[in-house]
C-alpha cells in the first residue's frame, strides 16, 4: 500500500507524542493588529487570534482572524521554545480565501468568526527574514473520519496573560456537504478557548498538520477545522508562470518541502526532525516509503519547476499504469499533491513501482519554465529513483526506468516533452476537457434551479465536481456556483488557453446570460475570460438511422470546411418565420443558422423556430439576444455575423471568436458593439449530456 501514513503504531511512546507537540507548538504564532502593539497582557493588546509557520516567511491562519484589523497588515508574535523569549515581525495578508469585496467598508462587514465564507483561510507573508521553525503539512486531503483524534495548538488568555496551549479533540464527522468549499472537520471532546482560531490541527498518528481551527462551538465542547488542502483553491496565474514566485501556492509548498528536506539532512543540531518523530510514531510501518524517504523525495520534487497546470498533472496521473481516477476535491495542483493522490491507490508490492513511475513522469514532464538548476534537479531526482529501485525492485523494472531516463535527457524542448510523456499518450490538440454546467429549472418554484458542475473529458466521460438540488434562485446562481466553477476551470485550463464552459439549459432558456456572470465582484464577466456556449437539455425523440447519419455529416462538415452563416428569421429588417424542417435540411452542411430576432424572452413562434433548427440537424447557431424592437435596423448585424462565421472558418474556432468579440465589447471597441448580446448555441454530438434528471455519475 502506498499510503505512508496509516494510523500509526499503537505503541508510540508518550515521549514521541510529546516531541510531536513540541514541534507543533514551537511553530504556533499569535496574530496582532499592528495598531495596538503586541503586549502579552490579555486581549487588550490587539490580539486577533492564532496561526502557524507553514513555510519559511509564511504564516497560515483563518481569514476571519487576519482580516479583523484595519487593512491587511498584521504583527506576528512567536516564541520558538521555552525561555527563548518572544519575537515579533510585521507581515501582510497576501491572500484570503475568499477575498472580501473591495467595496466593503471593512473586512468586518464581510464576515465574522462564525459567518466568514469558507474556506476561511489567509496567508501572511513576513516583511523581513527571521529564523523560525515550520510545521509539516500533509500532502493529501485530510482524512475525515469518526472516532479519530487530533491535537491542536493555539494562543489564549490565561490569568490575564496570553499563553500558548495545546489539547486533543475527537473527530466526530464533518459539517458541510460533499465538495462543499465550506466543508469542515467537526471536533468534540474539549473546550476550544477564545483565541485558538487559526491554530493547527494535527493528526497524532501520522504526525502532520491536516487542518486549521476555524470555530468553537458556542456553549459546548469542540468546534470545527478546515482542511489545509483548501489552499489548492488559491488563485491560479492567468498566464504561464515564468518563475516560482508567480504562483503563491507553488512558492509556499516548495519552500515548505525544501525546509524539511534541508533540516533532515543537515548535520547541524541534535533535535529530532519531523521525519524522526513520524518514524517514532510508526507512521511509515509497512508502507512504500518511510517518513525519511518521503521527506527527501518531496524535497527533490520541490527543486523542479511545478506542473504546467492542474489539468496536465491530472493527465499525467491517470496515464500511470493501474491508476484509474485521482479526482478529488480540490484537485491536486503540485508535484507533492500528485504524490499524495497516489496514496489512495492500493498496489501491494507494486506500490513502490507506482511511486517511482510517477517520479519518472515528473522528470519527463513539460516545464512552465526552466532555470539553470533544473537539469541538476532532474538528475538528483533520478539518482534517488535509481537508488530506490536498485535496492528493492526487479531488473525488468530497473531497465524500464533506465530507458525512460535516457529518453528524457534528450527531450529538452517543451513541445517534445508535451508530445512524449513517460507513460501513455496525450490527447491530441482539440480534445482537451471542458466544463459542463447543467441548470434544471424547478417547475414548481419560479426562477429557481438545481445545478450540476462537471468536467467532460475527450473520452465522453463527465466527472462531477459539485451539485446542488436544493433550489437556487436565479439571481444567486453566480455566487452559489463560484467555488464549483472555479475548481472545474482549474482542472481544465491550460496557461493562456482557458477551457470552454458549456451551459446546458432547457431550450426555452437558451438566452440565459451566463456569459455576463461575474463569479466575484472584482472579476470580469465569464464570457470575456473564456468561451461560453449554450446547449439544449431537452430530451429529443430517438433519431432514425438516416437522421443520425445526416446530423453527423452536418457536424463533421462544419469542422472540415469553411462555414457560412445564413440569417433565417429576418429579411430586410422584417421578422419572418424560420423555414420548415424540410427546407432547413436542404441547406448546405456547412451552414450556421443566425436567429436575428431571438430576443430576451422568446415568444412561441421564436421558440418553435429554434426547435425547427435543432430538429433540422444543426448543432451550431448564433442567437441575437436583447430587446427585439420592430423598428430596429439590423442590416449591419447581418453583415458582421456572416463575416464573423466566415473568419472563424471551422466550428472549433467559433467559440473563441465569440469570446474575442465579448472581450472587445467590454474594452470599448466600437467596431464590435454589434455583437453585444450574441449567444452561441453549440451542441457537440460527441459529448452528449448525461441523462436528464440524473445526477452525474461518480468517478
Amino acid at each position: 500500500m502506498i499510503d505512508g501514513y496509516g494510523r500509526g503504531a499503537p505503541g508510540a511512546s508518550d515521549e514521541t507524542r510529546r516531541a510531536l507537540m513540541d514541534l507543533v507548538m514551537a511553530a504556533t504564532v499569535r496574530i496582532h493588529d499592528p495598531a495596538h502593539g503586541y503586549a502579552p497582557e490579555g486581549p487588550g493588546g490587539g490580539f486577533l487570534g492564532s496561526g502557524f509557520f507553514i513555510a519559511p516567511s509564511w504564516v497560515l491562519t483563518c481569514a476571519h482572524v487576519a482580516m479583523q484589523g484595519e487593512g491587511r497588515d498584521v504583527t506576528v508574535v512567536f516564541e520558538i521554545g521555552p525561555g527563548s523569549g518572544e519575537s515579533s515581525v510585521a507581515g501582510s495578508v497576501v491572500a484570503a480565501l475568499p477575498e472580501p469585496p473591495r467595496d466593503a467598508l471593512s473586512a468586518r462587514s464581510f464576515g465574522s468568526p462564525g459567518s466568514w465564507p469558507g474556506p476561511d483561510l489567509a496567508l501572511i507573508r513576513l516583511g523581513r527574514p527571521v529564523e523560525h521553525p515550520c510545521v509539516y503539512v500533509t500532502e493529501r486531503p485530510a482524512a475525515f473520519f469518526g472516532g479519530g483524534q487530533v491535537f491542536y495548538s493555539g494562543w489564549t488568555e490565561v490569568g490575564g496573560r496570553l499563553k500558548r496551549l495545546y489539547g486533543q479533540c475527537a473527530v466526530q464527522g464533518t459539517v458541510g456537504g460533499w465538495a462543499d468549499p465550506d466543508e469542515q472537520m467537526r471536533l468534540g471532546g474539549d473546550i476550544l478557548p477564545p483565541g485558538v482560531s487559526g491554530g493547527p490541527t494535527v493528526d497524532p498518528a501520522r504526525g502532520e498538520v491536516v487542518g486549521v481551527l476555524k470555530s468553537q462551538l458556542v456553549g459546548g465542547l469542540g468546534g470545527t477545522s478546515i482542511g489545509v488542502e483548501r489552499l489548492r483553491s488559491l488563485p491560479v496565474p492567468a498566464a504561464m508562470a515564468g518563475a516560482e514566485s508567480d504562483d503563491d501556492y507553488q512558492a509556499l509548498f516548495h519552500a515548505h518541502d525544501r525546509y524539511h528536506a534541508d533540516r533532515h539532512t543537515s548535520r547541524v543540531g541534535t533535535g529530532r526532525t519531523w521525519a524522526d518523530v513520524q518514524s517514532g510514531l510508526g507512521a511509515g510501518a509497512d508502507r512504500a516509503l518511510t517518513p525519511q524517504q518521503r521527506i527527501l523525495l518531496l524535497g527533490r520534487l520541490a527543486e523542479l519547476p511545478p506542473p504546467v497546470s492542474t489539468h496536465s498533472l491530472l493527465d499525467l496521473l491517470v496515464r500511470l499504469p493501474n491508476v484509474h481516477s485521482v479526482d478529488r476535491y480540490p484537485a491536486p495542483r503540485s508535484w507533492r499533491d500528485g504524490l499524495g493522490a497516489l496514496y489512495e491507490t492500493r498496489g501491494g508490492e507494486a506500490a513502490l513501482e507506482l511511486v517511482l513511475r510517477y517520479c519518472m513522469s515528473v522528470i519527463s514532464a513539460e516545464r512552465p519554465y526552466v532555470t539553470h538548476s533544473t537539469p541538476a534537479a532532474e538528475e538528483a531526482l533520478w539518482d534517488w529513483v535509481k537508488r530506490m529501485a536498485d535496492d528493492r525492485l526487479s531488473r525488468e523494472f530497473r531497465n524500464e526506468i533506465t530507458r525512460l531516463w535516457s529518453a528524457a535527457r534528450h527531450r529538452t524542448d517543451r513541445a517534445q516533452r508535451r508530445a512524449s510523456p513517460a507513460y501513455g499518450e496525450r490527447p491530441v490538440d482539440g480534445e482537451g476537457p471542458f466544463v459542463l454546467l447543467e441548470l434544471e429549472p424547478r417547475g414548481w418554484e419560479r426562477d429557481s434551479y438545481d445545478w450540476r458542475v462537471g468536467v467532460a473529458r475527450h473520452t465522453g466521460e463527465v466527472l462531477p465536481v459539485r451539485e446542488d438540488s436544493r433550489g437556487t434562485p436565479g439571481q444567486e446562481l453566480p455566487v452559489r456556483l463560484a467555488a464549483a466553477l472555479t475548481e472545474a476551470f482549474r482542472r481544465c485550463d491550460e496557461p493562456d488557453n482557458p477551457a470552454v464552459l458549456q451551459v446546458a439549459v432547457v431550450q426555452a432558456q437558451l438566452g440565459l446570460e451566463v456569459d455576463r456572470w461575474q463569479l466575484s465582484p472584482d472579476e470580469p464577466p465569464l464570457g470575456t475570460v473564456r468561451p461560453v456556449v449554450v446547449r439544449s437539455s431537452n430530451q429529443e425523440p430517438p433519431l432514425s438511422e438516416d437522421e443520425a447519419r445526416e446530423r453527423r455529416a452536418r457536424w463533421n462538415r462544419t469542422w472540415s470546411v469553411a462555414m457560412r452563416a445564413e440569417v433565417l428569421d429576418c429579411e430586410d429588417g422584417l421578422r419572418v418565420p424560420v423555414p420548415t424542417e424540410e427546407d432547413l435540411r436542404a441547406l448546405a452542411h456547412e451552414t450556421v443558422p443566425v436567429l436575428c430576432r431571438y430576443g430576451d424572452r422568446p415568444d412561441g413562434e421564436t421558440a418553435a423556430g429554434l426547435g425547427r433548427v435543432v430538429r433540422g440537424g444543426f448543432h451550431i447557431a448564433l442567437l441575437r439576444r436583447g430587446e427585439d424592437r420592430p423598428d430596429i435596423v439590423c442590416a449591419d448585424f447581418h453583415r458582421r455575423a456572416v463575416d464573423t462565421v466566415a473568419e472563424a472558418g471551422t466550428a472549433d474556432q467559433l467559440p473563441r471568436r465569440i469570446q474575442e468579440l465579448r472581450r472587445g465589447v467590454r474594452a470599448g471597441r466600437a467596431e464590435m458593439y454589434w455583437s453585444d448580446g450574441v449567444a452561441l448555441y453549440y451542441d457537440d454530438p460527441h459529448h452528449p449530456l448525461p441523462g436528464s434528471g440524473q445526477l452525474l455519475e461518480a468517478p
